[in-house]
């Protein structure tokens, strides 16, 4: 049994879904492990991860817009506004989707299905340095 880590850095430009899976993919088959267990976590609590459909982009423009109409910027529901009108939304956004992510790994590759991507969702404006922590363990 072996275990790999690494962090991955993310510069995000602003809202919206980052496609990470070549990152991801490539560190995994990089650390040579045949079978095992990939956990992601995200350090930040105005960003999160998913696992989404990564051949029609209209599906993140879609989830962005269901989010947005879900959790709007500025409602006066919120108090803690420090950072703007997009600081509570974001972490109520975040509160709502995933900090991490367990991906098995089978025959050296992340076991993602066929339309399946790993995403960090970006949920402030603007730009944010992102650490998504890696994790392997496996033979």
């Amino acid at each position: 049994m072996r275990q790999h880590h690494e962090t991955l850095q993310i510069s995000a430009q602003g809202r919206r879904l980052y496609d990470i899976t070549p990152q991801v993919s490539q560190w995994v088959q990089e650390t040579g492990l045949h079978s095992g267990l990939l956990t992601l976590y995200i350090q930040h609590t105005s960003a999160s991860l998913l696992i989404n459909e990564n051949y029609d982009r209209d599906v993140l423009v879609d989830m962005e817009a269901f989010f947005n109409r879900l959790v709007p910027d500025g409602d006066d529901l919120f108090i803690h506004t420090v950072e703007g009108p997009d600081d509570m939304p974001a972490h109520v956004r975040s509160a709502l989707t995933q900090t991490s992510l367990s991906i098995p790994v089978i025959d050296g590759r992340v076991a993602l299905g066929q339309w399946q991507g790993i995403f960090l969702f970006e949920h402030r404006h603007q730009p944010a340095r992102r650490r998504v922590l890696m994790h392997v363990i496996g033979e």
